[in-house]
């Protein structure tokens, strides 16, 4: 009898039969879901770059602030985790600095990235505005890469569902703090192998951010300001995000309540971003 696939979309026939998180390096282990945040990193950085150039910039100037905003974004990804997670670490605060244990959130990278612009921009006497435009362009589809390493690192999955994308995978390989008791009720058994079928809510995420770029490359050549792409990114993410956060099921929260931090954040910059660019397009219109 065949053993079944680590992870199956059980309605597209697709899966992998023996799921690898892992490569060896002269001994040294390296995972697939750093390899893959490091290929969305490198090509957010070439399609900025790109933009630069069709708009008469220095592309040397986003690489030059990529590696600060790797760094800084990474620093910020944590501490945004470590924050609403601090239960995990509480006892063993020395956890904090184990990357390689896990637990980065995206929020965090993107806020500590918009500050790490601002005072670039500042010491280096350039657009804050102007150098966002172009930089969300790399940062969403660093996004929409790097969700395929929550693939990888069967994470960032939602609730039960037999939809057409449900999405089984072995219960062994899952972190069983990520595991909700829906999933428990909806066990499956194949083979005498437990698995678990959820929403892959890194995939609705992935592509919802690729639609978001698809978007933004056609528009950003009919702007009518500078931020207005950021603005744009802003309001597009936080729509996204605020749905999908609402399916998973390791969802940070604010303390004390069953408020997901991350949707509620979504919700704001959607009303802001949305109000911003209401009023930018309403006193453009009225100076025509």
């Amino acid at each position: 009898m065949e053993t079944p696939a680590d992870i199956r979309f059980v309605h597209l026939g697709l899966g992998i039969q023996h799921l690898r998180k892992s490569i060896s390096v002269f001994g040294f282990p390296i995972a697939f879901y750093g390899i893959i945040i490091g290929i969305g990193m490198i090509l957010g950085i070439r399609i900025a770059q790109s933009d630069a150039r069709r708009r008469g910039q220095d592309p040397d100037i986003y690489f030059d602030f990529a590696l600060y905003a790797i760094i800084f974004s990474i620093i910020g990804a944590r501490i945004y985790y470590v924050i609403f997670n601090w239960k995990l670490y509480k006892d063993n605060v020395i956890q904090v600095l184990n990357l390689r244990a896990g637990g980065l959130a995206i929020y965090g990278g993107v806020i500590a990235a918009v500050l790490t612009l601002f005072v670039f921009t500042k010491v280096k006497h350039l657009s804050f505005a102007s150098m966002a435009d172009t930089g969300c362009l790399g940062l969403v589809l660093g996004q929409s890469i790097g969700r395929w390493g929550n693939f990888i690192n069967c994470e960032a999955f939602g609730g039960y569902t037999d939809s057409l994308f449900a999405m089984r995978i072995r219960r062994a390989l899952v972190d069983e703090s990520m595991i909700s008791q829906e999933l428990l009720d909806n066990l499956i058994v194949e083979s005498g192998v437990e698995f678990i079928q959820v929403h892959p809510t890194f995939l609705y995420e992935s592509m919802w951010n690729l639609g978001l770029l698809l978007f933004m490359l056609w528009y950003r050549h009919h702007k009518k300001f500078d931020g207005e792409m950021l603005l744009i990114y802003l309001l597009g993410y936080g729509l996204g995000r605020s749905w999908i956060e609402g399916l998973r099921t390791d969802q940070l929260l604010f303390f004390g309540t069953v408020v997901p931090v991350s949707q509620a954040l979504s919700i704001i910059l959607v009303i802001i971003s949305a109000s911003v660019l209401l009023y930018r397009h309403m006193k453009l219109k009225k100076h025509t």
